[in-house]
């Protein structure tokens, strides 16, 4: 009754309280778009009365009172489709208005979006690596669009097809600047493959660089490159268009082959470029793309071979050194590394057949193939041998260590042997060979002790020098005893490192003296300092502080010193290693590895500091 109420009072003319029921979908539709369903309905009416007026002024016959009567009495489906059609136009209409707008508003947020860009330090940034063809507006529209990118992840409608999409990091820039599905991405690719791609802007700075101006300043290579090193670089990038590399010296040659060494690039197809009828020296840095019969190849071609040198040669075989012995080729130097495929019968026809001609033998990584009865053969079949150097081989033993003491023209002899020699073995080879001695390195003996040091301190006399290394029982004393008042003129070249205790459960204390200390060092640079050119005490840790101050002090000077090896020197502090620089005016680099008191020195320009860890790397190129 309260409603019935309510409603008669609004029929009266009262105020009503707007009760409505449910709108249709179509209403609901037109309201949204802010069309209004009464003036559609008005209009309707208009057009309906206009059509009436003039049906009754028209003449009258059967078709035209026909047509009028369709006209004059539409029927209900007429006029719904009538307004759903009015309503479809208006809608188009006010559809097409606010898309003006919208772009408009979405082209002046564009245009800010791009002013904010090139004022901006990317912009700039970008402007300054840009090619000179590029403008302003193309830089800022590519920072623009690189923005407004869809992420990886989200929906976009494809470009061209118009399909929705998940966008990837692989998904393509369509003509216009939008992002393109897999499929139509694929079509794109393949008509660009046919156009001229742009060449990449050479990189200027980065990790990169620096690593490559690191390598170069540890390779002795700084400042300027030459100009031959610039060509022989040139020469490495287009290998494939080289056909001979002419009547160039020796030690360019040399150089080249040590980058295709660096670079992997010695392979059957380049290898001609170092064999030729008129070659006499042959140096291989990396052979391990070589087989056997490329080196039977190299034997074919180079008949004047005199000096043959090859890393890596694992496929140096039986087959190869057959052909070898076969050819008339009286080599004078043989340097065979890796080569653990050949038997050591075969070594012993070798020297056999070549060995008075032969002058220097240097084997490395021979396994079991190379052992005493081939070092006894040495003193029958090559008299004129004055260089031997057998590394990191698992067979010679004591036996074949003191078969070397019967090489009466030896002057150059180095040893890396598996088995551990005695140091009896040892002085007796020294003893017998040692007044000729030009060059003597022993590695890795760690039963050598201050006997040994004796015997070179008694018999060497023509030393420039020497190497000692991982010994674990010499001595101080020893050391201290070996460099006074020896006979032999002052070393160039000395390398004692790790010779020290090694006690694990006390490494600071040495109550024994064990290994190379203050006393050994400072008669050391007592005898051979003003000599020296290298120097390598690594890991000899018990030189105290005060040793190095007096060895480097006011009073010294070391003008031949070119590269000193401290590291693991724990007492090596900032003010010695400013000694060391001022009384070596011509050392050129420095390793300081694990030398912990180092921070702050001040490095000379042009030389090298190796192992301060630091922002820029381990290694510092001085510039004070």
């Amino acid at each position: 009754m309260a409603r019935r109420r309510q409603y008669d009072q609004g029929q009266n003319g009262r105020p009503s309280r707007n009760i409505t029921g449910p709108q249709s979908a179509l209403t609901d539709f037109l309201a949204s778009h802010n069309i209004s369903a009464a003036q559609i309905r008005a209009d309707a009416d208009r057009r309906r009365q206009q059509a009436g007026e003039d049906g009754e002024t028209a003449e009258t016959t059967e078709a035209g009172e026909a047509g009028e009567a369709g006209e004059a009495e539409p029927t209900e489906e007429n006029e719904v489709s009538e307004t759903v059609q009015v309503s479809i136009t208006a809608v188009e209409a006010s559809s097409a208005g606010r898309g003006a707008r919208s772009r408009n508003a979405a082209a002046e947020k564009k245009v800010k979006a791009l002013d904010k860009i090139k004022a901006s330090k990317a912009f700039k940034k970008r402007k300054k690596n840009a090619d000179d063809d590029e403008y302003d507006d193309e830089i800022a529209q590519a920072i623009f669009e690189e923005r407004s990118a869809p992420l990886p992840g989200q929906m976009e409608n494809c470009e061209i097809c118009g399909k929705r999409f998940t966008v990837t990091p692989y998904s393509l820039a369509g003509p216009d600047g939008g992002l393109l599905c897999a499929p139509c991405g694929r079509e794109i690719a393949k008509e660009r493959e046919g156009q001229p791609k742009k060449k990449p802007r050479k990189q200027t700075g980065g990790v990169g660089s620096r690593r490559t101006l690191q390598s170069r300043m540890l390779d002795g290579d700084v400042g300027t490159k030459s100009l031959a090193t610039l060509c022989v670089q040139t020469l490495a990038k287009n290998v494939d268009l080289a056909e001979s590399l002419g009547d160039l010296p020796e030690h360019l040659i040399d150089k080249i082959a040590r980058i295709f060494s660096k670079r992997r690039l010695l392979k059957p197809d380049t290898l001609p470029l170092f064999t030729q009828p008129t070659t006499e020296v042959l140096h291989i840095y990396d052979g391990a793309k070589l087989g056997h019969q490329e080196f039977i190849s190299i034997f074919q071609v180079a008949p004047n071979l005199k000096k043959f040198k090859v890393r890596c040669a694992v496929q140096f075989k039986d087959e190869v050194m057959d052909y070898l012995l076969s050819r008339d080729i009286l080599l004078e130097s043989f340097y065979l590394h890796g080569a653990n495929l050949l038997s050591e019968d075969k070594w012993h026809e070798f020297l056999a057949a070549k060995g008075k001609s032969l002058r220097e033998l240097q084997v490395y990584f021979t396994d079991r193939h190379f052992g005493d009865e081939t070092l006894r053969l040495l003193k029958e079949y090559c008299p004129e041998l004055t260089r031997l150097k057998v590394c990191h081989n698992q067979k010679v033993t004591d036996v074949g260590v003191t078969a070397i003491g019967n090489l009466a023209s030896l002057r150059h002899l180095s040893l890396e042997l598996q088995q551990d020699s005695s140091a009896e073995a040892l002085r007796t080879c020294i003893t017998q060979i040692g007044k000729d001695l030009r060059t003597f390195s022993f590695k890795i003996v760690p039963d050598a002790d201050d006997s040994v040091l004796e015997a070179i301190h008694n018999t060497c006399r023509s030393l420039s020098k020497l190497r000692i290394t991982e010994s674990e029982t010499m001595t101080d004393k020893g050391f201290a005893k070996l460099f006074t008042d020896w006979q032999n003129p002052p070393l160039e070249f000395l390398d004692l490192q790790k010779c020290r205790q090694l006690d694990a459960a006390h490494p600071r204390e040495n109550p024994d003296g064990i290994g190379l200390c203050s006393e050994g060092f400072k008669a050391l640079m007592d005898h051979s300092g003003h000599a020296l050119r290298n120097l390598n005490v690594h890991a000899c840790r018990h030189i105290s502080r005060e040793a190095f101050e007096e060895a480097f002090s006011e009073k010294k000077l070391y003008p031949e010193l070119r590269k000193l090896e401290i590291s693991f020197c724990e007492e090596v502090t900032d003010f010695i290693l400013g000694s060391i620089f001022r009384a070596c005016p011509n050392i050129k680099e420095v390793n300081v590895f694990g030398c912990m008191k180092v921070k702050e020195v001040r490095v000379p320009r042009g030389v090298i500091l190796v192992g301060v860890p630091n922002a820029q790397g381990m290694i510092t190129e001085g510039t004070h």
